[in-house]
């Protein structure tokens, strides 16, 4: 077993439940992953909606690859609101997947796929590209540098089909933040779209490997066609929110 997926290299999640909702946590102050008991599919998390906003620029992804399983929210919003697509989820600590039967997350099939690793390595070793990476990583000690790193978001652009999207989640208040953004603009040759939620906590950010950004119409946002009613209405306000992040950043 490589060291890095060792049990005893990673901390333990804990789960809290109320009467409406179950959370995983690192630690009491920080929620990782949260899921809405009456519909455990369900986007329950506004970054989550946000981060769903790649298909207002690749609205028919062949391939997902997400590094960081947490509680499966996109994961099992991917797997079952797009079914033509084959998703492959990388997540370091073992413990975090031992409690995918308890966030609902699906079994392996022929296509949807979780395994353990390191996403840094996935990105770097991969031998077959993707048209969209989620990159939502963080583990008790928040952002692990290798998936921040100038190499990683390189590796990242090289890892993307032609007109394919990186989106990531960083925390709005981290020190480094503004630098973590600005190694993205230098991998993507700026064709990047910065989203801050309502909250100023995280920040979405979508990377584009090529002008599907730049060319996007932010006019009536509309959900993709084949896009379910249910699936539709929980990204709306996501995707307006991207759609009002461009026109002050592009428009």
């Amino acid at each position: 077993m490589p060291e890095s997926l060792d049990p005893a290299k990673h901390v333990k999640p804990f789960v809290y439940e109320s009467l409406t909702r179950k959370a995983l946590h690192f630690s009491i102050g920080e929620i990782q992953s949260r899921m809405d008991l009456r519909d455990p599919y369900a986007l329950d998390l506004e970054y989550t909606r946000t981060m769903m906003a790649f298909l207002l620029f690749v609205p028919e992804p062949g391939q997902i690859a997400m590094i960081g399983l947490g509680g499966g929210s996109l994961a099992k919003f991917c797997h079952r609101h797009l079914p033509g697509t084959r998703i492959h989820v990388v997540e370091i600590n073992p413990h975090v997947i031992a409690l995918r039967d308890e966030f609902h997350v699906p079994p392996d099939d022929e296509r949807f796929r979780v395994v353990p690793g390191d996403g840094a390595h996935y990105v770097r070793h991969r031998t077959t590209r993707c048209d969209v990476l989620m990159v939502d990583g963080f583990d008790s000690d928040g952002l692990p540098g290798g998936l921040c790193s100038q190499r990683f978001y390189d590796e990242a652009f090289e890892l993307l089909h032609p007109g394919g999207v990186m989106v990531v989640n960083l925390h709005f208040g981290h020190r480094d933040h503004a630098r973590h953004v600005e190694r993205i603009r230098r991998s993507f040759a700026g064709a990047v779209l910065v989203v801050d939620d309502s909250d100023c906590s995280n920040t979405v950010v979508f990377a584009c490997k090529g002008p599907a950004i730049e060319r996007f119409k932010a006019g009536v946002v509309r959900p993709p066609k084949g896009l379910s009613k249910d699936a539709g209405r929980q990204l709306l306000a996501g995707f307006a929110r991207v759609a009002s992040a461009w026109k002050q950043q592009f428009g």
